[in-house]
């Protein structure tokens, strides 16, 4: 018997490890990602559907936001993570266009599937794909449209076209416009961060308005504190109002009637010194972070002035970014130069609603940095999905208000890239041709997508849109009926647009260099 006979293998991992090679790789990536792409492709577009995800902790969310789905879904496939990767860095770049970047790289994984079947190298068509993108992104270059008012509104409905706020297009789209074109006269680069979201629980979505101030919940401690104030001006306390508690224990020796007399009167007059502070800066309302001393209160509304107290640091930045008030660490240094105003101060006080807290508005500011989009109807899960679509129609306003640049939507722009890539491989010698023609086709998965969810024929339609966007300069795309006509009133930021396309095509690109999965678990 030779030494080495009945000996084992060499063996560098566990025997339960699993090792997948060669074209099955691929294909278990490629069905992973269609799976997750197939899952939001019905909520694309005008038509598109809704999802109800019914999540761990019990609670529900009704939606049609990619974002929104994809940050709910708890995904196990490393393929499908890659994917979640992808949206979420969708979602921090731009605000939209998650469901359009899932599409898209999904789609390009299934043409390339067909041809590595076929027996195409993956780094073949990895090639093919880069020379695609960069043909893609020069169709786009010559696209471009500056921003007008005109556009500028379409833009804001292209967003919330597809979602609940939908019913309420006409109102929610000119208030969009509106509030970050007032942002823009007051700071550089305004965004959805600088609008706030209030529901007021009552009317309808018709009835949402857009407010030049601030709506905070908070409780007002007595009911005479006065009410509607007209060109108040406003002081913001970021502090308590009241004596401060000393840091150090420390004991106060008192041994006749006088001495106590004297402490009480001494501590009397520190709080008198506060109010009086107040009242001599001319402040007609205080809005402060920390507690109020009752005596301080009490004189304060003696002298007709609404004092609210207890808020979060970022109320407090909210209300001063609004007012133009300039935050103060103590009221005995103000000065009427630290002083904010607006039009108006009204709260309201919802006795028949279990609303424990009071709603306080701050309306009318003549330059703020803060805004706020007062949302009308029940306040409940369909009111959070409209703030949803509000917020993303105000990240893309605010991206084509910062950029200047749109393309059409509605399929135009992908079935015009989709052209000019088929167009610029009839220059390719090699076999990345076939993989260029397939990246073209994966591009008017959109428009198709858009057909279907509009109940139309997907392929009629796609080849009509071939051959009437050709030769047309006008932007040729999916009406919301799913017919094919010129497009004028849908648009997008080219930075969505552009940003979707490369996230999709790298994803893309990433999981065909894949040639081998390693499994520790065995499956």
């Amino acid at each position: 018997m030779s030494d080495g006979e009945g000996k084992p293998k060499v063996v560098i991992v566990r025997e339960q490890t699993n090792i997948t090679s060669g074209t099955d790789v691929q294909e278990k990536l490629i069905l992973a990602a269609r799976v997750f792409s197939d899952l939001l492709k019905p909520t694309l577009g005008p038509r598109g559907l809704d999802k109800m995800l019914y999540k761990t902790d019990g609670t529900t969310a009704v939606t049609n936001d990619g974002a929104k789905i994809v940050a709910e879904l708890l995904v196990k496939h490393p393929a499908a993570k890659m994917m979640v990767s992808m949206g979420n860095v969708q979602e921090e770049t731009c605000g939209d266009g998650v469901t359009t970047t899932m599409l898209l790289c999904g789609s390009m994984l299934i043409e390339a599937n067909t041809l590595l079947k076929k027996g195409l190298h993956p780094l073949t068509l990895v090639d093919g794909y880069k020379m695609a993108l960069e043909a893609a992104k020069l169709q786009i270059k010559k696209d471009i449209k500056e921003v007008n008012d005109k556009y500028l509104l379409s833009t804001a409905m292209t967003a919330l076209r597809g979602k609940g706020a939908e019913t309420a297009l006409n109102v929610f789209s000119p208030i969009i416009v509106e509030s970050l074109s007032i942002l823009s006269k007051n700071r550089k680069n305004p965004g959805a961060e600088h609008v706030l979201m209030f529901k007021s629980g009552l009317g309808s979505l018709q009835d949402s308005r857009l407010l030049k101030g601030v709506i905070i919940n908070r409780r007002v401690l007595m009911d005479n504190l006065p009410n509607n104030l007209i060109n108040p001006k406003i002081a913001v306390l970021d502090s308590d109002l009241k004596i401060r508690t000393l840091t150090r224990s420390v004991e106060i020796k008192i041994t006749s009637a006088n001495q106590l007399d004297s402490f009480v009167d001494a501590e009397q007059d520190r709080k008198d010194s506060i109010a009086n502070a107040i009242i001599q800066s001319g402040a007609n309302a205080i809005f402060c972070s920390g507690e109020i001393d009752r005596e301080i209160l009490h004189q304060l509304c003696d002298n007709s002035i609404l004092t609210i107290g207890e808020l979060d640091s970022s109320e407090i930045e909210n209300i001063a970014s609004a007012v133009g008030a300039k935050i103060v660490d103590s009221m005995l240094d103000i000065n009427s130069t630290d002083l904010g105003g607006c039009t108006s101060i009204g709260w309201e006080r919802r006795e028949n609603t279990d609303q424990v807290e009071d709603i306080i508005t701050i309306d009318g500011c003549s330059n703020p940095q803060i805004v706020t989009i007062e949302v009308g109807g029940s306040g409940g899960i369909g009111t959070d999905e409209i703030i949803r679509g509000l917020h993303d129609s105000l990240r893309a306003t605010s991206i084509a208000i910062s950029d200047n640049e749109l393309l059409p939507g509605a399929g135009a722009i992908h079935s015009r890239m989709a052209n000019a890539v088929r167009k610029a491989s009839e220059t390719e010698p090699g076999r990345a041709r076939l993989a260029m023609e397939a990246y073209a086709r994966a591009l008017e998965t959109i428009p198709a997508t858009l057909v279907e969810n509009a109940g139309g024929d997907s392929l009629d339609r796609i080849l009509e849109l071939r051959a009437t966007s050709r030769d047309s300069d006008a932007p040729i795309g999916i009406t919301p009926d799913g017919f094919v006509s010129i497009i004028d009133d849908v648009w997008h930021p080219r930075l969505i647009i552009e940003a979707a396309l490369e996230s999709a095509t790298e994803t893309a690109m990433s999981m065909l260099r894949i040639d081998q999965v390693i499994s520790a678990r065995g499956d």
